[in-house]
């Protein structure tokens, strides 16, 4: 393979020489060296691999004569002119699968470290304070979970956190067939109402812009913890830092936000929020992964084959 790809994430180098192996790489990880390379290399440029947060536009699309394939690195496509590449007959894909474990993994550590207070153990200590100058916090067997979206990944945060003793609901578009003895509310705020915790794990977009807002934060209550390892836009951030200056809910950790990659300036001082810079996904066997399901993906579409994970 000599196909030409633009490459719009940063990757490892040692998952980049898979790139290297098959594909001549124009690197664009900006917007000033995205724009250069589209003006330079335009009548080249077949593939193109980006994520749902960076995204490529209509636009774009329309300057590629010869691209054949748009692919999303993880499972989101928010950002991704879907229509404008339809039109244009241009395959989709995504990573759908493949950093899953990784994703709900972290979650539960987010879910773990802010119900038990871990950080802001860690800093009474350091303060000469012991366990029997601090608060008790819950354990969580019994805890309520609420999961914003029975997705793939949604499914195996439900999955980790039920080995830990919690019951689990879920709010979806529709019930699912496959979600066990989780209990299903047809709207967010319902699912608040009854949870202790929430953990957002839908897709990003229109249709779940500020599905956790001041009504589903007031529903969750003083004790409750949100986690967000979906998309920034999920969760109103106005109103969340509003519920956590006044005691509405106990925490939260987020791991992707609005402002991204700058870090929620509404959120820095609470001392029972915890941030990470959107990597509940990144690991080394994530990463790999996605490379490698990008490459049978392109592999399929060479030999004329359904592709493995299209959008």
């Amino acid at each position: 393979m000599n196909d030409t790809l633009l490459l719009l994430v940063p990757i490892a180098a040692e998952h980049k020489a898979l790139l290297l192996e098959r594909f001549r790489v124009i690197d664009a990880p900006d917007a000033a060296s995205r724009a250069a390379a589209i003006a330079a290399h335009a009548a080249d440029i077949e593939l193109v691999l980006t994520n749902g947060s960076v995204g490529f536009t209509a636009a774009e699309i329309a300057a590629l004569p010869n691209l054949t394939l748009l692919a999303a690195q993880g499972a989101g496509y928010e950002n991704l002119d879907l229509a404008a590449a339809r039109a244009r007959g241009v395959a989709l894909c995504n990573g759908a699968g493949t950093n899953d474990d990784c994703v709900a993994d972290h979650a539960l550590a987010l879910l773990l470290a802010s119900v038990r207070a871990l950080p802001r153990q860690g800093l009474a200590l350091r303060a000469g304070a012991w366990r029997d100058a601090l608060p008790l916090y819950p354990s969580f067997t019994g805890r309520r979970l609420g999961v914003i979206g029975l997705g793939g990944i949604g499914q195996k945060i439900a999955r980790r956190a039920a080995a830990f003793g919690m019951v689990i609901g879920y709010h979806n578009r529709q019930p699912k067939a496959d979600a066990g003895d989780a209990r299903y509310f047809d709207s967010a705020a319902g699912l608040a109402h009854w949870a202790d915790d929430l953990v957002v794990a839908t897709p990003g977009g229109a249709g779940t812009k500020h599905i956790v807002n001041a009504e589903v934060l007031a529903a969750l209550g003083a004790g409750g913890h949100v986690v967000n390892i979906a998309r920034g836009s999920c969760i109103d951030t106005a109103a969340l830092a509003a519920a956590l200056r006044t005691g509405q809910i106990a925490g939260a950790a987020l791991d992707v936000y609005d402002s991204e990659p700058q870090p929620p300036l509404e959120l820095l001082a609470f001392d029972n929020v915890i941030l990470t810079p959107h990597v509940a996904g990144w690991s080394p066997q994530s990463i790999g992964a996605t490379v490698r399901n990008f490459i049978a993906n392109v592999e399929a579409l060479r030999r004329g084959e359904p592709l493995p994970t299209p959008i």
